[in-house]
Formats: structure tokens, C-alpha cells, sequence
């Protein structure tokens, strides 16, 4: 930007120095902001289909004792996936893949790939075989419930599915270590469509192979294989397009894959801690009345759609742009990112959080209720998801918070953070699970994911990572009343849950899908009168 004096002919800084670093900042915040519009309008879309899966899943198979087989068979290998594959791995990888782009030359950078590419396979496979093989042991320290109560029909059943649904693990992981190499040359869109196969997968299973089975419930056992592999052999062409397709090569001893693993051991139990939470609740669950384990499942699907969209699309954009910052050694910039994150979660979270709170029996009847999910399936997984959307913004902020911790390649808080949030979990799963049955186990992983979240948000202030700037205590204003009043439209606008169990399904689906565009509609329209504006969503770091 410097030019040469007319006297002089020396360089001087031009006037509007000040007017191109403020437009340079613009640029990246709007780069960060069109980042996260891309893995959410993906995600969106994965989830649109994921909701379309489960309703074809409510519709032919229900909630009974077979479908709690099979989720029981699909949680505990897609467990090991979120730990391996979407939680710590990637946590731990993303930073380290970041500093070897920007600092490394192009061979050691496709060296690191390949024996990262090895290794995690090799981990994950022998994972697989060994769940395949102790299938029937595996399944029974998962669901303790139903060897003590004698369900052997289930056990067995489940295990024949693990048997199938087991290495998933190992192509999913390679699915998002694909996924992080891209995501870190800033190429969001493809890891961000390819959930949508898993869904494509189930429903064709659902609707075309099971009903050529002998036991059609196995039929999803055999589409979550088929999803793995389709996932995986999906991203090999764009990695072509960048020269990183890995030649796989165990490197256990490459200083590149000894880091990503110390900084991955802590991080497998504390970025999972939620995940490991709700499989704490499958376990308890399965101690209860036949039907909780569904219940729970259908409600945390529905969860998983604000959280998916919103929580995993700014944890996926932030990650390698809070690495970078930290590479570069820019505190003010990193704090300015994670600050953004933050305001995004409470924009859109809170108001998320209230809509499925208002409408969680809406939502349970239009997208489930039939002759198999009745009304009184309605009713109890209407409860657990009002319980889950409790916790909604913290999950949201674990989400934000912990790629802060990993980015500065800190692993000793959250790990001791997780503990704490475990033992609340335990703590108050054996507290709520006798007043209020499934529900206080969804309820108890959401106040634990408070705990969580703000011993996270603790921990960057007392690291000085994190400063927030100005502006919070207008913002959470303007959001509270927005979403208040937004709350009293629903609640007078919607028909009470025995108008909508009574109503045909285009009814349902036509009264929800109102009742959500005019949520919304009320939410941003007060926004703006109480004063927000799109500017106030730009990031600054």
C-alpha cells in the first residue's frame, strides 16, 4: 500500500492506511461469517434429511424393544466415532496440520498426513475388530439393564447388529480425518455435506432392504456400514484436488503424530465429555421402562439439530482460525474470535432453546406420531427434549470454549474441567432419574453441561485468553427480551398437544412449519427494533 512521493521518490505510507486495515478486518470477518454460513447451510441440510430419516424410522419401526437394539448397536460404535473422529482427533489435529501448512514445505506436510493417516487407521481397525469379536460382551456392559432383567432376546440382537455397525468406527474416522485436512485449507462445504450419506443410507436401508429381511431392524445395521465406506471414499477426490490423498504409513514415532497423540490422550475424555454423558444416560436407561432408550434417542436427535447447525459449524470454523492466531502470536485477535463466537451462540441459541421448549410436543407429533410412536410416546419424549433444550446453550458453548483450550494446546484444564462435569453428571442422573425417570437423565446432562461450560469459560479468563469486549450486557438484553416475547407468541399462537395428535400429518406439518416461520419472524423483527444490527454479527479477530 506504500507509493513514492511526487518530490521525493521515497516510499510513505498513504493517508487511508487506517481505511484498508479496517476494510482488511472486514474482509476476514466476513470470510468467517461466509464460512460458517457454509457448514451450517450444509449442516442444515444434513439435518433436514436426518429428521426425514428418523420420521421414516418412527414410521416403520416405532419404539420398541427392537429399536432399542439397534440404537444401542449404532451409539456405541458412533461414541467412539465423536471421541476418535469429530472430538478429540480432530481437536487435536486440526492445530497441528495448521502449523505445519504454515510453516512447513509441501513434503513434510504430505509426510505428516500419511503417518497420521497410518496410525488412526490402524487404531481404529484393530478398535473395530476387537468390538466385532467381544460384540456380546460390549453390548452388555452398555446396556447393564437388560442382562440384570434377564432381555436376552435384546442382547442378542443387539450384538448381531454391533457386529455390523462396529466398523463404522473405522471409516468414519478416516471420513473426518479427510474432513480436518479440509476443513484446514478452508474447503468447509464437502466435510460438511458428507453427513448427509449417512441419512441418504438409513432410509434407503429402512424403507428398501428391510422389508427383504428375515429381522428388518438388521436392515439399518447394514446401511450404517454402507454409510461409512460411502462417506469415506466420497472426500477421496477432493483431497486429489489439493496433492493430500494419504498413502497410509503407521508413524508412531514422527514428531508430527507424537504431538497430535499428546495433545489427543487428555482430549479424548475432555471435548467428549457430553457425548460421554449421554451414553451415560443409555446405560441408566436401559433400567428403565421398555421405550426410554427411544425416547431418549428422538429427543436428542432433535437437539442435535440447533447444536449440529449452529454448535459444530462454529467450533469447525473457529478451530483453524483460532490455531492460526495463536501461530502467529495475536492474543487480541484470538480473544476477538472466540468473543464472536460467543455473541453467535447467544444470538441464535437462545432463541433456539426457547422454540423447542415451546414446541417440543409440536415437534415430537408432526415428526413421529403413528399407529407404531403413539401418544403416549409423544408425551414422554416431549418431556426429555424440554429437558435437553435446557441445556442447549451450554452445549452450544462447550462448542466455542473448548477449541480455545486446544488451539493453545493446553490439555490439562479441560481434562480436569470434565472430570468435574462427570462427577455432576453422576451425581445428578442418580438425584432426578427416580422423580423424573428418562427426563432427569436428560435433565442432568444439561445442567452438567452448565458446569461444564462455565468452568471452560473460567478457565480462558484466568489464562487472560479471553476478554470480553463491549457490548454484552446491551446484547444479552436485546436477546432475553426478543426471546420472551417471542416465547408469549408461541404460546398463544399454538394449539394445545391434543389438537395435534388429533390432526392429520399435512396439518401438523403445515401449523408447525407457521408457527416456526413466525417465531422467527417475531425474534428478528424485535432484534431489530430493540436495536442489533448486521454489523453486530461481523467478527473482528
Amino acid at each position: 500500500m506504500s507509493r513514492r512521493c511526487v518530490k521525493s521518490g521515497r516510499l510513505r505510507t498513504p493517508p487511508c492506511t487506517c481505511l484498508y486495515n479496517r476494510r482488511f478486518s472486514e474482509d476476514r470477518a466476513l470470510s468467517l461469517f461466509k464460512s460458517l454460513s457454509t457448514v451450517g447451510g450444509h449442516t442444515f441440510l444434513s439435518r433436514i434429511l436426518g429428521f426425514i430419516r428418523d420420521l421414516v424410522l418412527a414410521q416403520v419401526f416405532g419404539a420398541d424393544a427392537q429399536t432399542d437394539a439397534f440404537f444401542v448397536a449404532f451409539k456405541i460404535p458412533n461414541f467412539l466415532r465423536r471421541l476418535f473422529g469429530e472430538g478429540a482427533f480432530a481437536t487435536a489435529f486440526v492445530p497441528v496440520l495448521t502449523e505445519y501448512r504454515s510453516k512447513r514445505d509441501p513434503r513434510e506436510l504430505k509426510e505428516f498426513v500419511d503417518h497420521i493417516a497410518g496410525s488412526l487407521g490402524l487404531v481404529t481397525l484393530a478398535v473395530s475388530l476387537i468390538g466385532v469379536i467381544a460384540a456380546p460382551l460390549v453390548v452388555s456392559l452398555f446396556a447393564i439393564g437388560w442382562v440384570i432383567d434377564g432381555e436376552t432376546v435384546k442382547l442378542a440382537l443387539a450384538a448381531d447388529m454391533l457386529r455390523l455397525t462396529f466398523p463404522y468406527l473405522f471409516f468414519i474416522s478416516l471420513t473426518a480425518f479427510a474432513g480436518g485436512i479440509l476443513n484446514a485449507h478452508d474447503r468447509f462445504a464437502v466435510p460438511a455435506f458428507t453427513p448427509v450419506l449417512l441419512n441418504l443410507c438409513l432410509i434407503a436401508a429402512a424403507l428398501w432392504l428391510a422389508p427383504l429381511m428375515e429381522r428388518p431392524v438388521v436392515a439399518l445395521a447394514w446401511g450404517v456400514l454402507l454409510a461409512g465406506i460411502t462417506q469415506f471414499t466420497f472426500q477421496l477426490p477432493f483431497l486429489a484436488r489439493i496433492g493430500l490423498i494419504p498413502r497410509p504409513s503407521p508413524g508412531f514415532h514422527d514428531p508430527g503424530v507424537r504431538r497430535v497423540l499428546k495433545l489427543m490422550v487428555p482430549a479424548l475424555f475432555a471435548v467428549s465429555v457430553t457425548q460421554i454423558n449421554l451414553l451415560l444416560d443409555t446405560v441408566l436407561a436401559s433400567f428403565l421402562v421398555s421405550g426410554s432408550i427411544s425416547w431418549l434417542y428422538y429427543s436428542d436427535r432433535l437437539m442435535e439439530f440447533p447444536v449440529g447447525i449452529l454448535g459444530v459449524a462454529l467450533s469447525t470454523v473457529i478451530l483453524p482460525r483460532l490455531s492460526r492466531r495463536q501461530a502467529e502470536a495475536a492474543p487480541v485477535a484470538f480473544s476477538h474470535t472466540l468473543d464472536w463466537g460467543l455473541r453467535m451462540t447467544l444470538i441464535f441459541g437462545i432463541p433456539a432453546a426457547v422454540g423447542l421448549i415451546m414446541l417440543a410436543g409440536p415437534l415430537m407429533s408432526t415428526l413421529f406420531h403413528s399407529s407404531e410412536f403413539d401418544a403416549r410416546d409423544v408425551l414422554m419424549a416431549e418431556r426429555s427434549l424440554m429437558a435437553y433444550s435446557i441445556g442447549l446453550q451450554a452445549f452450544l458453548l462447550i462448542k466455542v470454549l473448548a477449541p480455545g483450550f486446544y488451539a493453545r494446546q493446553d490439555t490439562r484444564t479441560p481434562v480436569r474441567i470434565g472430570v468435574i462435569a462427570m462427577v455432576a453428571n453422576m451425581l445428578l442422573n442418580l438425584a432426578l432419574i427416580y422423580p423424573l425417570q428418562h427426563a432427569g437423565l436428560a435433565l442432568a446432562t444439561s445442567l452438567a453441561a452448565y458446569v461444564n461450560a462455565f468452568l471452560l469459560w473460567r478457565g480462558l479468563r484466568r489464562a487472560q485468553a479471553y476478554a470480553p469486549a463491549q457490548g454484552w450486557r446491551r446484547l444479552a438484553l436485546q436477546v432475553g427480551v426478543a426471546a420472551v416475547l417471542m416465547a408469549l407468541v408461541l404460546h398463544l399462537a399454538s394449539p394445545a398437544l391434543l389438537q395435534w395428535l388429533q390432526a392429520d400429518r399435512w396439518e401438523r406439518i403445515v401449523w408447525l412449519a407457521g408457527l416456526i416461520l413466525l417465531a422467527m419472524a417475531c425474534y428478528f423483527a424485535l432484534l431489530l427494533a430493540l436495536g442489533l444490527r448486521i454489523r453486530d454479527l461481523r467478527a473482528r479477530g
